[in-house]
């Protein structure tokens, strides 16, 4: 069977970080949510997503195929579930449709023509930005679960000073010595390659993507996430960051989430509570205005290739679109528009020219090319925003 991930009605709820990538692609617990549904259905998939974004996410559709709801995350119970759909079938949960079987000749999905199955299980579903650190305790047990079963894990290294062992998994080519990993609230996910430098103290869950690295005296609450290839420092909790970015030096990351390219400079701190204790709101790309959150913490949501200077100060439920650049004392605004340039002083527009530039030179240094595919999908996210702007 061939199986499409379909962004489905969250994917303006998950902007900035859908802005350059489909639903499918956003990285939640160890795996991205594409990983995810290809490990439990042993099957390469492919996404139907923003034309956009298309050329570099195609689909590839067949004569036969199952359409899935990219918000959900996958579990055993649903994926042999969804193996089993026929014609005519699709599964819902409340009155949301989680996956359905297609034709290829079917140019429009009458569900009321559809056996409708209903999932009553619990399922984890990132629906909002802010889902992907709140529920990210749960995807990375999930995750450690599927890919760890059956399999042995490296030993630990002798020096270190570890709680809970058994919740450990350490991959092949992965170096840590002289640090604290505490897993008993939590898994603790070391990938291949990844490196823990000394001093380092963990209390988990943790997921250490692949070639990760965190810097000596770092200090990391779980449940967090450090996507391949990242780099961080200083201190952190509950946060999510995306591949290829760095938050190298000392200063406090708290209950964000970072896209990929993004750069924090030294001494950088995002707060994640109102000083009144008030619940926190945030900017909506879908209306346009600040929304509730239900969250009493929640910090920074910056978008892919943005980065800030030294000491720069995040307010509590920052929204930082693609490629900004900010800078400067005092706090920015707590919605920074893409390609916005400045600080607490005001901002102009990052040109995509410059914009580009940086992007080469940042790509190139992880030896990865900035494609004229990646270069059409930032001019696009540039026009696209421009409303927000203040040219």
């Amino acid at each position: 069977m061939n199986y499409i991930l379909f962004d489905g009605a969250s994917r303006n709820n998950l902007l900035p970080f859908t802005f350059t990538r489909p639903v499918a692609d956003i990285r939640v617990g160890i795996l991205t949510i594409r990983e995810k549904w290809e490990t439990y259905l042993d099957s390469t998939i492919t996404t139907v997503t923003e034309d956009y974004l298309s050329d570099k996410y195609p689909m590839v559709e067949l004569e036969e195929n199952v359409m899935i709801n990219a918000s959900y995350l996958p579990n055993f119970e649903l994926a042999e579930m969804i193996k089993d759909l026929k014609e005519n079938q699709a599964i819902f949960k409340d009155e949301d449709v989680i996956a359905f079987f297609s034709k290829e000749t079917q140019e429009d999905i009458n569900f009321d023509e559809y056996e409708a199955l209903e999932f009553d299980d619990d399922l984890i579903k990132i629906e909002h930005t802010w889902d992907i650190f709140s529920k990210n305790a749960e995807a990375i047990q999930e995750d450690f679960n599927l890919i760890t079963k059956g399999r042995p894990s490296q030993p630990i290294p002798t020096s270190n000073n570890i709680i809970a062992p058994e919740n450990i998994f350490i991959e092949e080519g992965a170096k840590l010595e002289f640090v604290t990993l505490n897993a008993s609230n939590g898994p603790i996910y070391i990938g291949e390659n990844a490196e823990i430098m000394e001093g380092v103290l963990v209390r988990g869950p943790l997921a250490l993507s692949n070639n990760a690295l965190i810097k000596m005296g770092a200090k990391i609450y779980g449940p967090t996430t450090i996507g391949p290839n990242s780099k961080v420092g200083g201190e952190i909790n509950n946060s999510v960051i995306f591949a290829n970015s760095n938050k190298g030096h000392d200063g406090y990351l708290g209950n964000s989430v970072l896209g990929e390219w993004c750069n924090l400079g030294a001494d950088t701190n995002n707060s994640n509570l109102k000083n009144n204790y008030a619940e926190v709101r945030l900017w909506d790309y879908q209306t346009e205005r600040f929304a509730n959150t239900g969250l009493q913490f929640c910090g920074l949501m910056m978008g892919d290739h943005s980065k800030c200077g030294i000491n720069t100060m995040f307010n509590t439920g920052t929204v930082v679109g693609v490629s900004a650049n900010i800078f400067g004392s005092g706090f920015p605004r707590n919605f920074v528009p893409s390609f916005s340039w400045g600080g607490s002083s005001g901002f102009t527009t990052y040109l995509t020219k410059k914009a580009f530039e940086v992007v080469e030179v940042v790509m190139s240094r992880k030896k990865i090319e900035f494609s004229n595919q990646d270069k059409a999908i930032l001019e696009h996210v540039f026009e696209l925003t421009k409303k927000y702007r203040r040219e």
